[in-house]
């Protein structure tokens, strides 16, 4: 056991995140961190291409002579069998491969963790804006780590365009997950605005931003060097992969388009479907009417 647990200890080395090391020198006037990354996606990034079909599944048959009973149900245009089948034999559970309890092997992942930097979660919900006479523009709350008060900001950004990852590398260095919740609004009136629940009945109008790379204003009056940098970091991924993040996108809309129409022409059929059970241990004979008085 202890020859597992070491292996264990030894695997989670390598399983946990690592900082990155694709860094390059500040240019002059960028003092904002010591080094800088070139912000980036990483991982896949959804485009609206099918995934690969999943290998057909073994079917579970079952044995006529194994059938103790039957009743079909019919349904939405489907049959639903629920049927008592003769019990199976299931293996048993296997024993933990860690003693999780054990306080050496809790010291040492505590340490592995305390060594080892972590991903921070970037949780933003976001509603943009869209006008056919401007550009999109997001109003976003980023809620940071550690509980701290949420953070509101105005982007020129579309961040609709975020929606095909889920970690980036900043432009600090930092890997960061991100999981946001979004949705578009018309930005043809205020009053589109002001009816948004989400968003503060003092907000009247969109801000005015410069043309060129997206650039955020901050709304709120608890921001901190680190949340800078972590929006920082998401506006420089928008900018340098911005072609990139808005093919994608292309992607998916016409996926999700193209699949609504599928589904519209052909809806699918309900399936039949059986449903099997089986008894365990003997059951109680009912007792018998006057028993017991």
């Amino acid at each position: 056991m202890k020859s597992i647990q070491l292996t264990f200890i030894t695997a989670m080395a390598f399983i946990l995140p690592a900082s990155s090391q694709d860094k390059k020198a500040a240019a002059p006037g960028e003092a904002a961190t010591s080094s800088l990354t070139t912000a980036r996606v990483l991982g896949n990034l959804a485009d609206g291409t099918p995934p690969a079909p999943e290998p057909p599944k073994a079917g579970f048959a079952v044995p006529a002579r194994n059938i103790l009973s039957s009743i079909v149900y019919e349904q939405g245009g489907r049959k639903i069998t629920v049927q008592e089948i003769t019990p199976i034999a299931l293996k048993a559970p296997t024993a933990p491969l860690l003693d999780q309890v054990d306080p050496a092997i809790q010291q040492r992942l505590a340490e592995l963790r305390k060594d080892t930097p972590q991903n921070e979660m970037m949780q933003i919900g976001a509603t943009v804006f869209r006008s056919k006479d401007s550009p999109p523009r997001t109003y976003a709350t980023y809620h940071p780590n550690g509980g701290e008060k949420p953070i509101t900001f105005w982007s020129s950004a579309d961040f609709a365009l975020f929606s095909g990852f889920s970690s980036f590398l900043g432009s600090d260095g930092k890997t960061r997950n991100l999981m946001m919740m979004w949705s578009t609004r018309d930005a043809g009136s205020a009053l589109a605005i002001r009816e948004n629940q989400a968003i503060s009945n003092t907000i009247t109008q969109i801000p005015d931003f410069p043309e060129g790379k997206a650039t955020f204003i901050i709304t709120s009056e608890n921001s901190t060097p680190e949340s800078l940098a972590a929006i920082q970091s998401l506006h420089d991924v928008y900018n340098n992969e911005f072609e990139r993040l808005k093919a994608a996108y292309a992607g998916r809309e016409k996926a999700r388009l193209d699949q609504s129409a599928e589904l519209k022409a052909h809806p699918p059929k309900p399936k039949d479907i059986t449903l099997n059970f089986w008894r365990i241990g003997e059951s109680k004979p009912a007792q018998e009417k006057g028993a017991g008085q």
